[in-house]
C-alpha cells in the first residue's frame, strides 16, 4: 500500500483514514473491534478519533471512542502498525489552553492506552488563548514525548497561517495537517482559501465529510429520499441543479468503471493531488471493503475531467 507524507513530518500514511466517530455510537465495540481488524489488514495505518467523540449520541459524554481504540490496540498488539490521530479543544469545549491541553492530553492517553500520539490536532481554534501559548504547550508534549506532530482542524485560513508564522518565529512545533471539509461538491471553500495555504507550507490534508454526509453515494435524489434519514437535512442542500448533475456524472462514471457513486467519490479524493487522506466511516466490513476499493480503483483522466466539470463553481 502506497504511502504519503503528513506534511514535513516524519509520519508516513496510507490515501484514507478511518473515522472513528462511529465508535461507541453507531458502531458497539465489537463492531468497531471488526472495522479496525479490518482497516489495518487492507494496508492502511491512520485511525482519526477526538476526545469528545461521540458526546453527542444519548448517555455519551465524550471520550468513548478513544476508550474503544484503546482497548483494541491492547487486545490487537497492533500500536507499530497504526498512526493514531485525535483531537483536543472540541465538542462542548473549545479551549486550547495550556492546562485545559496539558489536563486533555493525558486523558486521551489513559483511554488510548498508549504513551503516545502520532498526531494531536486542535479540533477548534480558540480565540481567547494567545496562538504563542498554544503552541509553546505542544512544544512541552513534543519534547515529553507525549505527540509526534500536531495539526489543525476548524481554523480559519488567517488563523492557520498566524499559527504556521509564530512556530517559525518561536521554534515551535508547526501544524502539519489541515482537517478541512471537503468533497466532490463543497470544493469552494477549501481550494480558494485553505489549498494555497496547505500547499504553500507542504500541509497533509486529511478531508471530512468525504461523501457529503450520504448525499454522494447517491441515496438522496430528491425531498423525500432526504426526509427518511436522520441525516437527510443536510443533504437537502444539496439537491440544486449543480448537486444533481454530479450526481448524473457520477452514475455515469461508476457505470463506466463497473462500480458504484460512493466509490468513485471517493476515488477522486483518492487521486486528488492536494489531500493526503480523505476520512469515510463505516458500521460494517462490507461498507468498509468497498470503501477500501476505491482507493485502487484508478480514475482516468477523462473520468476525472468529467467530475471536474460538473462539479465546477462560479
Amino acid at each position: 500500500m502506497e504511502k504519503r507524507q503528513l506534511g514535513k513530518s516524519a509520519l508516513q500514511v496510507a490515501p484514507l483514514a478511518f473515522g472513528g466517530n462511529v465508535f461507541g455510537w453507531t458502531a458497539d465495540e465489537a463492531t468497531s473491534f471488526a472495522l479496525l481488524d479490518a482497516f489495518v489488514a487492507g494496508g492502511f495505518n491512520l485511525i482519526d478519533t477526538a476526545d469528545s467523540y461521540s458526546h453527542w449520541a444519548p448517555g455519551n459524554s465524550g471520550g468513548e471512542s478513544e476508550t474503544i481504540i484503546g482497548k483494541w490496540l491492547k487486545k490487537s498488539g497492533k500500536r507499530d502498525q497504526v498512526v493514531i490521530a485525535t483531537k483536543v479543544g472540541g465538542g462542548k469545549v473549545k479551549d486550547l489552553s495550556p492546562a485545559y491541553i496539558e489536563k486533555t492530553v493525558e486523558e486521551s492517553l489513559r483511554r488510548l492506552q498508549t504513551d503516545y500520539i502520532d498526531l494531536y490536532q486542535s479540533h477548534y481554534d480558540d480565540l481567547k488563548t494567545p496562538i504563542d501559548e498554544t503552541l509553546a504547550t505542544y512544544d512541552k508534549l513534543v519534547k515529553a514525548g507525549k505527540v509526534r506532530v500536531i495539526g489543525a482542524s476548524n481554523f480559519s485560513p488567517e488563523r492557520l497561517l498566524q499559527s504556521l508564522e509564530s512556530s517559525e518565529t518561536n521554534g515551535f512545533p508547526r501544524y502539519e495537517s489541515l482537517q478541512p471539509e471537503y468533497n466532490l461538491y463543497d470544493r469552494q471553500k477549501f481550494e480558494r482559501e485553505y489549498q494555497p495555504v496547505t500547499q504553500g507550507y507542504n500541509l497533509g490534508v486529511i478531508s471530512y465529510y468525504s461523501l457529503a454526509s450520504g448525499f454522494l453515494s447517491g441515496k438522496y435524489r430528491t425531498k423525500e429520499d432526504a426526509s427518511k434519514s436522520a441525516r437527510g437535512d443536510k443533504a437537502v442542500g444539496y439537491l440544486d441543479e449543480r448537486g444533481q448533475s454530479i450526481l448524473e456524472t457520477l452514475d455515469e462514471v461508476s457505470a463506466d468503471f463497473k462500480t458504484t457513486p460512493t466509490s468513485v467519490a471517493i476515488a477522486w479524493l483518492v487521486q486528488h493531488p492536494g489531500i493526503t487522506a480523505p476520512i469515510v466511516s463505516a458500521t460494517s466490513t462490507r461498507q468498509l471493503e468497498d470503501l477500501l476499493k476505491a482507493t485502487q480503483l484508478g480514475l482516468d483522466a477523462g473520468a476525472i475531467e468529467k467530475l471536474n466539470i460538473a462539479s465546477d463553481y462560479e
